[in-house]
């Protein structure tokens, strides 16, 4: 087994069905059920047009750091809806991907690409609305030597990702839930973003109950209350 240089073939993948009901949730919502313990670090940041939110099942690459080989047989292997998540270290040295590839994920019609590394011809693609998050820019472009992985589990900032997970991403950053607890995970989010939305409105309408800071405050000692 050449671990290190492979394709694998991934086994299981979120339902569409699945994905586009967490589409619609803000990824913070989800964050905060599976207790704030899982980000894809504050550095992968979307490089597209504002608005547009990822989510899709993960096609999971580990890449040499400024290597794209392995990035080019992804996106051959894509099914549409899938999202590429690539480890390529962090490395900023050298950009992943460009406008090039960029124009072959948009004609599969992939969910989006998220890169542990850098892009390039940024300006062409903050002009359009398919989902790129990435580390940063350079305009040094890659090298195609390989070696690397396909449909292997990768760790971005700590956050684990395995071949099939669901990858969420909006302007708040990137969350990855993993495949089995996906509809224990969506129907919290949901229940968690109506909380939010009823508080949103007691806010607005001047009912607001903020009496729980006051109440911490005390419990944890705090000096100067009135």
């Amino acid at each position: 087994m050449a671990t290190g240089f492979r394709i694998l073939q991934r086994s299981r993948a979120v339902a569409p069905e699945l994905v586009e009901r967490f589409r619609a949730l803000p990824v913070a919502n989800v964050s905060d059920v599976m207790a704030r313990m899982t980000a894809g670090g504050a550095r992968l940041r979307p490089m597209h047009a504002p608005g547009a939110a990822l989510a899709g099942p993960a096609l999971t690459v580990k890449t040499r750091p400024g290597d794209n080989l392995m990035i080019h047989k992804a996106i051959a292997l894509a099914q549409p809806g899938d999202v590429i998540i690539v480890d390529a270290g962090g490395d900023l040295t050298n950009a992943l991907i460009g406008e090039l590839m960029l124009a072959q994920m948009v004609r599969r019609r992939l969910g989006g690409i998220v890169l542990n590394g850098a892009i390039r011809d940024s300006a062409a693609i903050r002009a359009q609305d398919f989902p790129v998050f990435a580390a940063g820019v350079t305009h040094r472009g890659p090298y195609k030597d390989g070696p690397g992985e396909i449909n292997v589990p990768i760790a971005i900032d700590g956050m684990v990702i395995a071949p099939g997970d669901l990858v969420l991403g909006d302007e708040d950053g990137l969350l990855c839930v993993p495949f089995d607890a996906a509809e224990a995970i969506l129907a919290a989010a949901g229940e968690k973003q109506a909380a939010e939305q009823r508080q949103v409105a007691r806010i607005e309408a001047g009912t607001h109950d903020a009496s729980w800071v006051d109440a911490t405050l005390r419990r944890l000692g705090c000096e100067g209350l009135d």
